[in-house]
Protein backbone atom coordinates (compact mmCIF):
# COMPACT_ATOMS: atom_id res chain seq x y z
CA UNK A 1 0.00 0.00 0.00
CA UNK A 2 1.45 3.46 -0.81
CA UNK A 3 2.02 6.01 1.48
CA UNK A 4 0.07 9.39 0.74
CA UNK A 5 2.34 12.32 0.60
CA UNK A 6 1.92 14.42 3.28
CA UNK A 7 0.76 17.79 1.61
CA UNK A 8 -1.37 19.28 -0.59
CA UNK A 9 0.47 21.50 -3.20
CA UNK A 10 -0.36 24.21 -4.60
CA UNK A 11 1.49 25.87 -7.97
CA UNK A 12 2.90 29.58 -7.40
CA UNK A 13 3.75 31.44 -10.54
CA UNK A 14 6.36 34.23 -10.85
CA UNK A 15 5.80 37.22 -13.22
CA UNK A 16 9.21 38.37 -14.63
CA UNK A 17 7.76 42.09 -16.28
CA UNK A 18 10.85 42.39 -18.48
CA UNK A 19 11.86 41.65 -21.62
CA UNK A 20 13.24 37.46 -22.21
CA UNK A 21 16.11 37.50 -24.53
CA UNK A 22 16.17 34.02 -25.97
CA UNK A 23 19.06 32.00 -27.83
CA UNK A 24 17.74 33.00 -31.00
CA UNK A 25 17.58 36.90 -30.44
CA UNK A 26 13.88 36.88 -30.46
CA UNK A 27 12.56 38.57 -27.46
CA UNK A 28 9.41 37.24 -25.26
CA UNK A 29 8.29 40.95 -23.72
CA UNK A 30 7.21 39.27 -20.48
CA UNK A 31 7.00 35.81 -18.84
CA UNK A 32 5.57 33.92 -16.11
CA UNK A 33 6.56 30.82 -14.84
CA UNK A 34 4.85 27.87 -13.02
CA UNK A 35 6.66 26.29 -9.79
CA UNK A 36 6.06 24.41 -6.66
CA UNK A 37 8.23 23.92 -3.48
CA UNK A 38 8.13 21.09 -0.72
CA UNK A 39 10.27 21.09 2.43
CA UNK A 40 11.61 24.48 3.98
CA UNK A 41 15.14 26.89 3.01
CA UNK A 42 17.52 27.00 5.80
CA UNK A 43 18.72 30.26 6.93
CA UNK A 44 21.37 30.68 4.29
CA UNK A 45 19.38 28.93 1.76
CA UNK A 46 21.88 26.53 0.89
CA UNK A 47 19.42 23.33 0.97
CA UNK A 48 18.07 23.60 -2.14
CA UNK A 49 17.62 21.13 -5.03
CA UNK A 50 15.90 22.15 -8.11
CA UNK A 51 14.02 19.24 -10.22
CA UNK A 52 14.21 19.67 -13.77
CA UNK A 53 10.87 17.82 -15.53
CA UNK A 54 10.89 15.45 -18.72
CA UNK A 55 8.79 16.55 -21.70
CA UNK A 56 5.43 16.04 -20.38
CA UNK A 57 6.08 17.05 -16.83
CA UNK A 58 4.96 20.22 -15.42
CA UNK A 59 5.98 22.03 -11.77
CA UNK A 60 3.52 19.46 -9.78
CA UNK A 61 6.31 16.83 -9.24
CA UNK A 62 4.71 15.83 -5.56
CA UNK A 63 2.10 16.13 -3.13
CA UNK A 64 -1.24 16.35 -3.97
CA UNK A 65 -3.70 19.07 -5.77
CA UNK A 66 -6.60 19.23 -3.38
CA UNK A 67 -9.20 16.29 -4.21
CA UNK A 68 -6.47 15.17 -6.46
CA UNK A 69 -6.54 11.17 -6.83
CA UNK A 70 -2.74 10.78 -7.65
CA UNK A 71 -0.02 12.76 -6.63
CA UNK A 72 2.70 14.74 -8.69
CA UNK A 73 4.91 12.54 -11.38
CA UNK A 74 8.12 12.13 -9.05
CA UNK A 75 5.97 11.50 -5.65
CA UNK A 76 7.77 8.29 -5.55
CA UNK A 77 11.44 9.93 -4.00
CA UNK A 78 10.32 13.45 -2.67
CA UNK A 79 9.35 13.48 0.82
CA UNK A 80 10.17 13.12 3.94
CA UNK A 81 12.87 10.24 4.29
CA UNK A 82 12.65 9.71 0.31
CA UNK A 83 15.66 9.90 -1.54
CA UNK A 84 14.82 13.66 -2.34
CA UNK A 85 14.51 13.90 1.92
CA UNK A 86 11.90 17.26 2.15
CA UNK A 87 13.06 17.31 5.72
CA UNK A 88 16.62 17.79 4.74
CA UNK A 89 16.33 19.51 1.58
CA UNK A 90 13.96 22.19 -0.11
CA UNK A 91 12.86 21.13 -3.25
CA UNK A 92 11.98 23.25 -6.58
CA UNK A 93 10.30 22.50 -9.58
CA UNK A 94 8.77 24.61 -12.50
CA UNK A 95 7.35 24.37 -15.60
CA UNK A 96 9.05 24.97 -18.55
CA UNK A 97 9.27 27.74 -21.09
CA UNK A 98 7.19 27.26 -23.78
CA UNK A 99 5.06 24.48 -21.83
CA UNK A 100 1.35 24.74 -20.91
CA UNK A 101 1.01 24.72 -17.36
CA UNK A 102 1.37 27.62 -16.09
CA UNK A 103 4.98 28.88 -17.72
CA UNK A 104 4.66 31.40 -20.93
CA UNK A 105 4.43 29.61 -23.83
CA UNK A 106 2.63 29.46 -26.97
CA UNK A 107 -0.96 28.94 -25.41
CA UNK A 108 0.16 32.05 -23.31
CA UNK A 109 -1.24 35.37 -24.08
CA UNK A 110 1.22 37.75 -26.19
CA UNK A 111 0.64 41.27 -24.32
CA UNK A 112 1.38 43.07 -27.82
CA UNK A 113 -1.77 41.80 -29.54
CA UNK A 114 -4.30 40.73 -26.53
CA UNK A 115 -4.09 36.85 -28.28
CA UNK A 116 -2.75 33.62 -28.04
CA UNK A 117 0.85 33.57 -29.38
CA UNK A 118 0.10 30.47 -31.19
CA UNK A 119 2.54 29.78 -34.29
CA UNK A 120 4.21 33.25 -33.60
CA UNK A 121 5.62 31.82 -30.19
CA UNK A 122 9.37 31.69 -31.22
CA UNK A 123 11.70 28.39 -31.05
CA UNK A 124 13.01 27.91 -27.79
CA UNK A 125 15.95 26.06 -26.47
CA UNK A 126 16.73 23.85 -23.54
CA UNK A 127 19.58 26.79 -22.57
CA UNK A 128 16.11 29.45 -22.53
CA UNK A 129 14.40 26.99 -20.02
CA UNK A 130 17.26 26.84 -18.11
CA UNK A 131 18.01 31.03 -18.11
CA UNK A 132 13.97 31.18 -16.56
CA UNK A 133 14.85 28.74 -14.16
CA UNK A 134 17.52 30.94 -12.96
CA UNK A 135 15.80 33.84 -12.77
CA UNK A 136 13.32 32.06 -10.80
CA UNK A 137 15.74 31.34 -7.93
CA UNK A 138 16.96 34.74 -7.92
CA UNK A 139 13.88 36.19 -7.48
CA UNK A 140 13.82 33.29 -4.24
CA UNK A 141 16.97 34.11 -3.13
CA UNK A 142 18.69 30.96 -3.83
CA UNK A 143 22.06 31.44 -5.17
CA UNK A 144 23.73 27.88 -4.54
CA UNK A 145 21.72 24.75 -5.57
CA UNK A 146 22.61 21.36 -3.08
CA UNK A 147 21.96 19.61 -6.45
CA UNK A 148 20.09 20.01 -9.88
CA UNK A 149 18.08 16.39 -11.00
CA UNK A 150 16.67 15.70 -13.83
CA UNK A 151 15.96 12.44 -16.00
CA UNK A 152 15.13 12.72 -20.00
CA UNK A 153 14.67 16.19 -21.09
CA UNK A 154 15.47 16.99 -17.27
CA UNK A 155 18.64 15.49 -17.68
CA UNK A 156 19.38 17.77 -19.87
CA UNK A 157 18.46 20.99 -18.36
CA UNK A 158 20.25 19.68 -15.45
CA UNK A 159 23.23 19.17 -17.56
CA UNK A 160 23.04 22.72 -19.30
CA UNK A 161 22.50 24.18 -15.28
CA UNK A 162 25.88 22.41 -14.42
CA UNK A 163 27.71 23.97 -17.92
CA UNK A 164 25.87 27.63 -17.59
CA UNK A 165 26.46 27.98 -13.83
CA UNK A 166 29.09 25.84 -12.73
CA UNK A 167 29.72 27.84 -9.67
CA UNK A 168 25.88 27.13 -8.49
CA UNK A 169 25.48 23.85 -8.86
CA UNK A 170 27.28 21.40 -6.39
CA UNK A 171 25.87 18.42 -7.42
CA UNK A 172 24.67 16.79 -10.17
CA UNK A 173 22.46 14.30 -11.46
CA UNK A 174 21.21 13.05 -14.21
CA UNK A 175 18.65 10.10 -15.01
CA UNK A 176 18.06 8.52 -18.96
CA UNK A 177 19.19 11.06 -20.50
CA UNK A 178 21.77 12.68 -23.34
CA UNK A 179 24.19 15.02 -23.99
CA UNK A 180 23.08 15.59 -27.80
CA UNK A 181 20.14 14.54 -29.44
CA UNK A 182 20.91 11.76 -32.09
CA UNK A 183 19.26 11.08 -35.99
CA UNK A 184 16.68 9.10 -34.20
CA UNK A 185 15.67 10.74 -31.08
CA UNK A 186 14.85 13.47 -33.88
CA UNK A 187 13.28 10.91 -36.18
CA UNK A 188 10.66 10.22 -33.71
CA UNK A 189 9.94 13.75 -32.74
CA UNK A 190 9.51 14.94 -36.11
CA UNK A 191 7.09 12.00 -37.08
CA UNK A 192 4.96 13.47 -33.83
CA UNK A 193 4.90 16.98 -35.09
CA UNK A 194 4.19 15.78 -38.55
CA UNK A 195 0.91 14.40 -37.05
CA UNK A 196 -0.26 17.23 -35.05
CA UNK A 197 0.45 19.89 -38.18
CA UNK A 198 -0.85 17.53 -40.72
CA UNK A 199 -4.25 16.98 -38.52
CA UNK A 200 -7.35 19.33 -40.45
CA UNK A 201 -7.57 21.30 -36.76
CA UNK A 202 -3.78 22.68 -36.74
CA UNK A 203 -5.11 25.25 -38.93
CA UNK A 204 -1.52 26.99 -38.61
CA UNK A 205 -1.23 26.52 -34.79
CA UNK A 206 -4.64 29.17 -34.78
CA UNK A 207 -7.01 26.39 -33.26
CA UNK A 208 -7.74 28.27 -29.63
CA UNK A 209 -11.43 29.20 -29.11
CA UNK A 210 -12.19 26.40 -32.19
CA UNK A 211 -11.76 22.24 -31.85
CA UNK A 212 -8.18 21.05 -31.17
CA UNK A 213 -5.87 19.09 -33.34
CA UNK A 214 -6.14 16.11 -30.56
CA UNK A 215 -6.14 13.50 -33.46
CA UNK A 216 -2.49 14.53 -34.06
CA UNK A 217 -1.96 14.96 -30.71
CA UNK A 218 -2.98 11.29 -29.52
CA UNK A 219 -0.90 10.11 -32.76
CA UNK A 220 1.92 12.16 -31.49
CA UNK A 221 1.75 11.04 -27.86
CA UNK A 222 1.61 7.24 -29.25
CA UNK A 223 4.74 7.42 -31.18
CA UNK A 224 5.99 8.97 -27.81
CA UNK A 225 4.79 6.43 -25.45
CA UNK A 226 5.94 3.62 -27.80
CA UNK A 227 9.65 4.75 -27.43
CA UNK A 228 9.15 4.96 -23.21
CA UNK A 229 8.52 0.99 -22.99
CA UNK A 230 10.70 -1.89 -23.66
CA UNK A 231 9.67 -4.54 -25.95
CA UNK A 232 9.66 -6.96 -22.60
CA UNK A 233 7.02 -4.87 -20.78
CA UNK A 234 4.49 -4.54 -24.30
CA UNK A 235 4.95 -8.46 -24.26
CA UNK A 236 4.31 -9.19 -20.68
CA UNK A 237 0.97 -6.49 -20.82
CA UNK A 238 -0.34 -7.08 -24.08
CA UNK A 239 1.23 -10.04 -25.91
CA UNK A 240 -0.84 -10.40 -29.30
CA UNK A 241 -4.39 -10.39 -27.35
CA UNK A 242 -7.00 -8.56 -28.98
CA UNK A 243 -9.43 -6.08 -27.84
CA UNK A 244 -12.59 -8.34 -28.64
CA UNK A 245 -11.87 -11.78 -29.34
CA UNK A 246 -15.33 -11.82 -31.14
CA UNK A 247 -14.35 -9.84 -33.88
CA UNK A 248 -13.54 -10.55 -37.38
CA UNK A 249 -9.92 -11.25 -37.26
CA UNK A 250 -9.30 -10.26 -41.03
CA UNK A 251 -10.94 -7.03 -40.72
CA UNK A 252 -8.75 -3.34 -40.67
CA UNK A 253 -10.27 -2.53 -37.23
CA UNK A 254 -9.01 -5.94 -35.63
CA UNK A 255 -7.83 -3.83 -32.25
CA UNK A 256 -4.82 -5.42 -30.84
CA UNK A 257 -4.71 -4.17 -27.21
CA UNK A 258 -1.80 -3.17 -27.39
CA UNK A 259 -3.44 -0.71 -29.84
CA UNK A 260 -6.55 -0.02 -27.45
CA UNK A 261 -3.39 0.82 -24.74
CA UNK A 262 -1.79 3.50 -27.16
CA UNK A 263 -5.53 4.72 -27.96
CA UNK A 264 -6.14 5.25 -24.56
CA UNK A 265 -3.07 6.83 -23.77
CA UNK A 266 -3.18 9.39 -26.34
CA UNK A 267 -6.99 10.42 -25.58
CA UNK A 268 -5.91 10.81 -21.99
CA UNK A 269 -2.41 12.82 -23.06
CA UNK A 270 -5.04 15.65 -24.96
CA UNK A 271 -6.73 16.47 -21.64
CA UNK A 272 -4.02 18.00 -20.08
CA UNK A 273 -1.57 19.27 -23.00
CA UNK A 274 -1.46 21.82 -25.96
CA UNK A 275 -0.33 20.56 -29.29
CA UNK A 276 1.68 23.49 -29.82
CA UNK A 277 3.55 22.87 -26.18
CA UNK A 278 4.61 19.84 -27.46
CA UNK A 279 5.68 20.90 -31.34
CA UNK A 280 7.82 23.64 -29.74
CA UNK A 281 9.39 21.63 -26.48
CA UNK A 282 9.88 18.56 -28.79
CA UNK A 283 12.06 21.21 -31.01
CA UNK A 284 13.92 22.42 -28.11
CA UNK A 285 15.11 18.40 -27.75
CA UNK A 286 16.07 18.14 -30.88
CA UNK A 287 18.26 21.49 -30.91
CA UNK A 288 20.21 20.10 -27.96
CA UNK A 289 23.93 19.47 -28.52
CA UNK A 290 26.35 20.26 -25.75
CA UNK A 291 29.25 19.52 -27.92
CA UNK A 292 31.67 22.15 -28.55
CA UNK A 293 33.85 22.11 -32.12
CA UNK A 294 32.47 18.17 -32.24
CA UNK A 295 33.97 17.37 -29.20
CA UNK A 296 31.95 16.11 -26.15
CA UNK A 297 35.10 16.41 -24.17
CA UNK A 298 35.44 20.05 -24.38
CA UNK A 299 31.64 20.67 -24.41
CA UNK A 300 31.12 19.30 -20.89
CA UNK A 301 34.43 20.52 -19.79
CA UNK A 302 32.54 23.66 -17.92
CA UNK A 303 31.38 21.16 -15.35
CA UNK A 304 32.85 21.04 -11.81
CA UNK A 305 29.76 19.64 -9.86
CA UNK A 306 30.21 16.12 -8.42
CA UNK A 307 27.92 14.15 -11.01
CA UNK A 308 26.31 11.14 -10.98
CA UNK A 309 25.30 9.60 -14.10
CA UNK A 310 21.77 6.77 -14.46
CA UNK A 311 21.33 4.69 -17.07
CA UNK A 312 18.26 1.74 -17.55
CA UNK A 313 19.20 -1.15 -18.90
CA UNK A 314 16.14 -1.20 -20.89
CA UNK A 315 16.35 2.43 -22.38
CA UNK A 316 16.30 2.02 -26.03
CA UNK A 317 15.56 5.93 -26.10
CA UNK A 318 18.48 6.85 -24.74
CA UNK A 319 20.35 4.05 -24.38
CA UNK A 320 23.13 3.51 -21.54
CA UNK A 321 25.97 3.82 -23.74
CA UNK A 322 25.38 7.67 -24.00
CA UNK A 323 24.56 8.09 -20.37
CA UNK A 324 27.96 6.18 -20.09
CA UNK A 325 29.49 8.89 -22.58
CA UNK A 326 28.63 11.89 -20.37
CA UNK A 327 30.48 10.41 -17.15
CA UNK A 328 33.44 9.67 -19.88
CA UNK A 329 33.71 12.80 -20.91
CA UNK A 330 32.96 14.83 -17.99
CA UNK A 331 35.48 12.72 -15.78
CA UNK A 332 38.32 13.25 -18.62
CA UNK A 333 38.48 16.82 -17.58
CA UNK A 334 38.92 16.01 -14.46
CA UNK A 335 35.91 16.10 -12.28
CA UNK A 336 34.39 13.56 -10.64
CA UNK A 337 31.39 11.31 -12.05
CA UNK A 338 30.20 8.32 -11.57
CA UNK A 339 27.87 5.99 -13.61
CA UNK A 340 25.32 3.99 -11.80
CA UNK A 341 22.48 1.55 -14.35
CA UNK A 342 19.09 0.85 -13.18
CA UNK A 343 18.02 -2.68 -13.92
CA UNK A 344 14.79 -2.79 -15.29
CA UNK A 345 12.35 -4.33 -17.54
CA UNK A 346 10.18 -0.92 -17.86
CA UNK A 347 12.27 0.77 -20.35
CA UNK A 348 12.47 4.33 -20.40
CA UNK A 349 9.67 5.22 -18.28
CA UNK A 350 11.86 3.46 -15.23
CA UNK A 351 13.17 6.67 -13.93
CA UNK A 352 9.97 7.33 -12.96
CA UNK A 353 8.88 3.38 -11.69
CA UNK A 354 11.66 2.39 -9.94
CA UNK A 355 11.11 3.61 -6.28
CA UNK A 356 13.64 1.59 -4.74
CA UNK A 357 16.17 1.63 -7.12
CA UNK A 358 16.11 5.37 -7.40
CA UNK A 359 16.23 5.63 -3.61
CA UNK A 360 18.95 4.01 -2.60
CA UNK A 361 21.40 5.66 -5.94
CA UNK A 362 20.05 9.39 -5.68
CA UNK A 363 20.11 9.09 -1.30
CA UNK A 364 23.27 7.52 -1.33
CA UNK A 365 24.78 10.35 -4.30
CA UNK A 366 23.43 13.28 -1.89
CA UNK A 367 23.88 12.19 1.58
CA UNK A 368 26.46 9.14 1.29
CA UNK A 369 26.87 6.28 3.92
CA UNK A 370 30.07 5.95 5.13
CA UNK A 371 31.99 3.06 6.03
CA UNK A 372 31.96 4.00 9.73
CA UNK A 373 27.97 3.45 9.48
CA UNK A 374 28.14 0.30 9.05
CA UNK A 375 31.38 -1.16 10.10
CA UNK A 376 31.62 -3.68 13.10
CA UNK A 377 33.86 -1.66 16.17
CA UNK A 378 34.47 -4.56 18.54
CA UNK A 379 36.52 -7.15 16.04
CA UNK A 380 38.04 -10.20 17.09
CA UNK A 381 42.06 -10.16 16.47
CA UNK A 382 45.40 -12.25 17.20
CA UNK A 383 49.03 -10.82 17.69
CA UNK A 384 51.76 -12.07 15.42
CA UNK A 385 53.00 -14.85 18.49
CA UNK A 386 50.00 -16.67 18.32
CA UNK A 387 49.40 -20.40 16.91
CA UNK A 388 47.16 -21.35 14.69
CA UNK A 389 45.44 -23.72 17.26
CA UNK A 390 45.46 -20.06 19.31
CA UNK A 391 43.78 -18.19 15.74
CA UNK A 392 41.23 -20.98 14.98
CA UNK A 393 40.29 -21.03 18.97
CA UNK A 394 39.53 -16.79 18.56
CA UNK A 395 37.83 -17.21 15.30
CA UNK A 396 35.50 -19.91 16.56
CA UNK A 397 34.78 -18.18 19.96
CA UNK A 398 34.08 -14.45 18.11
CA UNK A 399 32.07 -16.73 14.74
CA UNK A 400 34.46 -14.40 12.77
CA UNK A 401 35.26 -15.24 9.62
CA UNK A 402 38.68 -12.30 9.14
CA UNK A 403 41.27 -11.87 11.94
CA UNK A 404 43.40 -9.26 11.46
CA UNK A 405 47.05 -9.83 12.82
CA UNK A 406 48.71 -7.02 14.86
CA UNK A 407 52.61 -6.46 15.91
CA UNK A 408 53.90 -5.46 18.73
CA UNK A 409 53.12 -1.90 18.29
CA UNK A 410 49.24 -2.48 17.93
CA UNK A 411 49.52 -1.55 14.12
CA UNK A 412 48.18 -3.73 11.20
CA UNK A 413 50.86 -6.49 9.86
CA UNK A 414 48.44 -9.25 8.08
CA UNK A 415 44.93 -10.67 7.99
CA UNK A 416 43.65 -14.62 7.86
CA UNK A 417 40.62 -16.09 7.07
CA UNK A 418 39.09 -18.87 7.46
CA UNK A 419 39.87 -20.03 4.43
CA UNK A 420 43.16 -19.94 5.80
CA UNK A 421 42.87 -22.03 9.32
CA UNK A 422 40.90 -24.69 6.87
CA UNK A 423 44.06 -24.88 4.47
CA UNK A 424 46.65 -25.25 7.43
CA UNK A 425 44.59 -27.80 9.23
CA UNK A 426 44.67 -29.76 5.64
CA UNK A 427 48.15 -29.51 4.98
CA UNK A 428 49.59 -29.65 8.46
CA UNK A 429 50.84 -26.54 8.32
CA UNK A 430 52.10 -25.42 12.06
CA UNK A 431 53.02 -21.76 11.50
CA UNK A 432 51.18 -18.99 11.22
CA UNK A 433 53.38 -16.97 9.78
CA UNK A 434 52.96 -19.52 6.29
CA UNK A 435 49.28 -18.78 6.27
CA UNK A 436 49.11 -14.80 7.10
CA UNK A 437 48.01 -12.69 4.12
CA UNK A 438 50.83 -9.43 4.69
CA UNK A 439 49.05 -7.31 1.75
CA UNK A 440 46.22 -6.13 3.93
CA UNK A 441 43.37 -3.97 1.82
CA UNK A 442 42.37 -1.54 4.22
CA UNK A 443 40.14 1.54 3.90
CA UNK A 444 38.95 4.29 6.26
CA UNK A 445 35.69 4.96 7.77
CA UNK A 446 35.29 8.12 6.33
CA UNK A 447 35.07 6.80 3.00
CA UNK A 448 32.11 5.65 0.95
CA UNK A 449 30.45 2.17 1.37
CA UNK A 450 30.80 2.56 -2.53
CA UNK A 451 34.12 2.83 -2.49
CA UNK A 452 33.90 -0.39 -0.16
CA UNK A 453 31.90 -2.08 -2.81
CA UNK A 454 34.60 -1.15 -5.77
CA UNK A 455 38.09 -2.14 -3.46
CA UNK A 456 35.76 -5.57 -2.53
CA UNK A 457 35.17 -6.32 -6.17
CA UNK A 458 39.04 -5.16 -7.27
CA UNK A 459 40.82 -7.58 -5.06
CA UNK A 460 38.06 -10.08 -4.88
CA UNK A 461 37.52 -9.95 -1.79
CA UNK A 462 34.54 -10.19 1.19
CA UNK A 463 35.92 -8.31 4.12
CA UNK A 464 38.22 -4.49 4.62
CA UNK A 465 40.13 -3.74 7.34
CA UNK A 466 38.90 -0.49 8.53
CA UNK A 467 42.12 1.85 9.90
CA UNK A 468 43.61 4.81 10.34
CA UNK A 469 47.50 5.19 10.58
CA UNK A 470 48.08 1.33 10.59
CA UNK A 471 45.62 1.21 13.91
CA UNK A 472 42.64 -1.33 13.53
CA UNK A 473 39.17 0.19 13.70
CA UNK A 474 36.91 -2.05 12.68
CA UNK A 475 36.17 -4.40 9.93
CA UNK A 476 33.45 -4.07 7.05
CA UNK A 477 32.11 -6.96 4.94
CA UNK A 478 30.38 -7.74 1.68
CA UNK A 479 27.29 -9.22 4.11
CA UNK A 480 26.89 -5.52 6.16
CA UNK A 481 27.56 -4.16 2.82
CA UNK A 482 24.60 -5.94 0.91
CA UNK A 483 22.35 -5.36 3.75
CA UNK A 484 23.04 -1.40 4.04
CA UNK A 485 22.05 -1.47 0.08
CA UNK A 486 19.56 -3.31 0.36
CA UNK A 487 17.72 -0.73 3.03
CA UNK A 488 18.43 -2.97 6.12
CA UNK A 489 22.18 -1.86 7.22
Amino acid sequence: MSVRSPWITETNIYHVNEPFKLESGQILPEIDIAYETYGKMNKDKTNVILVCHALTGDAHAAGYYDNARKPGWWDIIIGPHKALDTEQFCIICSNVLGGCAGTTGPASINPKTGREYAATFPVITIGDMVRAQRLLLRHLKVYQLSAVVGGSMGGMQALDWAIRYPEVVKKLIVLATTARSTPQQIAFNAIGRRAIQGDSNWNGGEYYGKERPDKGLSIARMIGHITYLSDHVMEEKFGREVKNKEQEPYALNADFQVESYLDYQGERFCERFDPNSYLYITKAIDLFDLTKHDSLVEGLAPIIARTLAIGISSDWLYLPSQVQEIVAAIRMSGTHAEYSEITSRYGHDAFLLEAGQLDYLISSFLAPKRVSDIMMHHVAFINERCTISEASQVMVQNTASHLPVLNESGIISGIVTSWDIAKAVAYNISSLDEIITRNVITISPDESIQEAVLRMKKYDISALVVSCDGKLLGIVTSDGVSRCMQGNG
